[in-house]
């Protein structure tokens, strides 16, 4: 017997997809760009977090600038807007992927609990099998 080494892993592709390339900038253009008001389907954890932290980083760099200077505050208004749908749409798709209803989403109102209970929602893996909103894309 030959001793092979396994193939390496293809981390974040899911089964028999490939691993995109950089998916700091591959799910957010996903998000933004690709799916901007899809509200319907699931969103696999990858693309949620990797959104978010692009998100984040673009808002934080932002809010130097602005800072900096005030002439970025029309900057910051402008990018918080055209982020606001699609920061939504794949929201509700994450709940979708865990099988619960995008109305969940409200219960982020709730002060501290309900962000702690969204970030729950969003943290767990959605099943394998269909649900009432799609097929899983990770599987």
């Amino acid at each position: 017997m030959t001793d092979v080494p396994p193939p390496p892993p293809s981390y974040g592709g899911g089964v028999g997809k490939p691993a995109l390339p950089n998916p700091l900038v591959s799910y957010w253009k996903l998000v933004v760009l690709e799916r901007y008001a899809k509200f319907d389907g699931r969103s696999r954890r990858a693309e949620f977090w990797w959104y978010a932290l692009a998100n984040f980083i673009i808002s934080v760099v932002l809010n130097l600038l602005q800072a900096a200077a005030s002439i970025f505050v029309i900057l910051v208004v402008i990018y918080g807007l055209a982020v606001l749908i699609p920061g939504i749409a794949v929201a509700i798709r994450r709940l979708h992927d865990t099988d619960k209803s995008g109305w969940w989403l409200l219960i982020g109102l709730i002060p501290i609990v309900g962000a702690i209970v969204l970030i729950v929602f969003w943290a767990t893996d959605g099943p394998p099998a269909p649900n009432r909103y799609g097929v899983s894309e990770k599987y």
